[in-house]
């Protein structure tokens, strides 16, 4: 996300297991895993001892003298699929720090990331109908999740220990489905064991929320995870199939662009740029002002001194706002619906269709710590004015 970073791919390319996006698919064999055995340990040797076993396993430090570690056993019934900032082999699918559209190069240096190296596993039945469970923390390569002393963990009332991470996880589920009808859910945090919590005072407080016996950590289509420093959607194979596809998304753009818009001034025809050409602004790119929608292409007039360098006079109505490119959202999975893209957001310039707009354009994403706001889902890019996105208003051919 320079204002193109992202959409649809990351700014280098998909390398390995570091990806824009990833597909679970049943694994030859099974390897997942669900809690045994319980050991209270009084000396850090005796837990070296069991973490040696070869078995996953998760440890508490209650104290400097009493440990809880709870084995592992093999799961023949589920894959586990993890995900974090670390490029070590456990870790499935690596996940680095999301740069907003608004930033340069020289401010996108991440000093310190906020994503944990194993951040969160997704466990899925093996068998139909194929329920997907997220938990926070991921094994590492020694098969351990450690919750230090200074990490939030506790004793539930059947007597099992859960805990949360540093930073936490996440997770959203929309309301109705991710369909045109959907509306946005409510931000819950994921504990290590899968249980649901509403969000702590701040990210990484020492104290959890409430627990939230209603809902569970079962993945539904559209379900945000966020990972405190990247945001990922989740799309189940039904989902996807009811989804405009990459085919479908290059059609609109024929078609949009085989209806000759044009600039009201200039008089000349603008052409939405090939999917495959989303990093260079073109002679022809259509261009529009964002607070009123008027589309045009790219022209030097309009500036005026008392307005900021990229806010522009529109020639149409006079209405004073960013003048920016216009590119076409890449990315098919973040579409609500496959009706043409009229509506773009404010202030990138991606667009997409009416419905998928003004969906992404109320969800409050995380951002940093303890703030939220919505935010473009090609390139990250904080949205602003009064409805985050703009109706484009093209002119036809006149002849």
């Amino acid at each position: 996300m320079s204002k193109q970073r992202y959409n649809g791919a990351l700014p280098n390319g998909d390398r390995g297991r570091r990806k824009s996006r990833f597909a679970l698919y049943k694994r030859p064999k099974a390897n997942g895993v669900k809690p045994s055995t319980v050991h209270v340990i009084s000396t850090p040797q005796a837990g070296k001892a069991i973490s040696c076993k070869g078995q996953h396993s998760i440890s508490y430090t209650l104290s400097r003298n009493q440990t809880v570690v709870v084995e592992y056993t093999h799961d023949k019934d589920t894959d586990m699929f993890q995900v974090g900032r670390s490029t070590e082999s456990p870790i499935d699918f690596v996940v680095t720090d999301t740069i907003s559209g608004s930033q340069n190069n020289d401010e996108a240096q991440i000093t310190q990331s906020t994503i944990s190296r194993f951040a969160c596993r997704i466990v899925c039945d093996r068998n139909e109908p194929y329920t997907a469970r997220i938990f926070a923390a991921g094994f590492d390569s020694s098969k351990n999740i450690f919750l230090g002393e200074k990490a939030a963990k506790w004793k539930n009332p059947d007597g099992h220990m859960d805990g949360l991470t540093t930073n936490g996880v996440l997770v959203m589920h929309p309301r109705g489905g991710f369909t045109e009808e959907s509306q946005p859910g409510v931000w819950r945090e994921i504990s290590v064991c899968g249980d649901v919590y509403t969000l702590r005072e701040t990210r990484s407080a020492q104290q959890r929320g409430k627990l939230v016996e209603s809902e569970t950590n079962v993945l539904q289509d559209g379900s945000l995870i966020d990972l405190c420093g990247a945001t990922l959607l989740w799309r189940t194979a039904d989902g996807l199939f009811h989804t405009p596809t990459q085919k479908h998304i290059e059609a609109l753009r024929q078609e949009i662009n085989a209806a000759r818009p044009q600039c009201p001034v200039g008089l000349n025809t603008l052409a939405f740029p090939s999917i495959n050409r989303k990093e260079v602004v073109e002679e022809k790119q259509p261009w529009a002002y964002l607070s009123c929608g008027h589309v045009h292409g790219y022209h030097d007039w309009g500036h005026r001194s008392d307005t900021e360098a990229n806010e522009r006079e529109c020639p149409m109505c006079r209405t004073v706002g960013p003048y920016v490119p216009l590119w076409l959202g890449c990315e098919a999975g973040f579409y609500v619906d496959a009706g043409p893209p009229t509506h773009a957001f404010t202030p990138c310039g991606h667009v997409c269709s009416e419905k998928s707009a003004k969906y992404w354009s109320q969800i409050p994403l995380p951002h940093g710590t303890h703030a939220f706001h919505a935010a473009c889902p090609f390139c990250a890019t904080q949205l602003v004015g009064e409805q985050n996105c703009i109706k484009l208003i093209f002119q036809g051919p006149v002849d």
